[in-house]
């Protein structure tokens, strides 16, 4: 077959090809794994700064003070109580979510985050010091401008002042909605409330900056400029997930304990 026919350069062109993408393939599911354990290595180290259990002076083991100071257990939605599973940390409430068995399909007027259904059973994680609880953490995912947002809201032992709220995964616009990640506007939800006196879920982003002199002042927090959709997506997510529909029931027994 002479060196310029056009058959040899097919073959050549396709054996290349054949090899190359093998070798892709490969490295691919060579680094599967090591790409798994970062992805959840990164949720336990923003479940440790939405708790403030960082210290970014320090450099420390996620892992190690991730399983040192963090209890993960799974929760019932729908009876605010603890299921006992063999290995909590094995839950995939993501995974979860998309199994007819496993998950519940949010009826529309009661899904104000957008999600279209969610996982029968959630993990939380506690914190605890000298026996006592310290911190909550409940993950919680809502529609924004254009993607779903995940991430964690921290709270306190009495289960309503917030003690950070911190996001792993979304795909809102850089510099707008984006700005979600920005630690000085994360800043802005420590210390407010998540629900008021009676239990209702308050917690919300609002339009501009908060007016401290009026009622309410102590649920919102400053909204992000140029990034109204994102804002509001973000309420809607505290909404649901610390309503009724979402971990409502937990909370509202883990506050009765902590009151009585």
């Amino acid at each position: 077959m002479p060196n310029d026919s056009a058959a040899k350069m097919l073959v050549v062109t396709v054996s290349l090809c054949f090899v190359c993408s093998v070798i892709v393939s490969g490295v691919a599911i060579t680094l599967r794994p090591m790409q798994v354990a970062n992805k959840a290595l990164e949720k336990n180290r923003v479940i440790l700064e939405s708790a403030g259990l960082l210290d970014e002076e320090k450099t420390e083991d996620i892992q190690t003070l991730f399983d040192e100071r963090v209890e993960v257990r799974v929760v019932d939605l729908g009876s605010g109580e603890y299921v006992d599973i063999s290995n909590p940390k094995t839950h995939d409430q993501r995974k979860a979510s998309k199994d007819p068995t496993r998950n519940y399909p949010i009826p529309n007027e009661r899904d104000v985050a957008n999600i279209k259904r969610r996982a029968q059973q959630a993990s939380v994680y506690l914190v605890r010091r000298e026996g006592k609880l310290q911190n909550l953490i409940i993950p919680v995912h809502g529609y924004g401008l254009w993607s779903t947002m995940y991430g964690f809201l921290a709270l306190e032992s009495d289960i309503k002042t917030v003690t950070g709220l911190s996001f792993y995964e979304h795909a809102e616009t850089p510099g707008l909605g984006g700005e979600i990640d920005n630690p000085k506007w994360r800043a802005r939800w420590v210390g407010k409330f998540s629900h008021d006196e009676q239990g209702s879920p308050r917690l919300e982003v609002v339009k501009g900056r908060v007016d401290d002199s009026r009622d309410g002042a102590v649920h919102q927090v400053d909204g992000i400029a140029g990034a109204t959709l994102t804002s509001v997506g973000v309420s809607n997510m505290m909404r649901y997930w610390l309503g009724d529909n979402g971990f409502g029931p937990y909370l509202a027994k883990l506050r009765a304990n902590s009151e009585g």
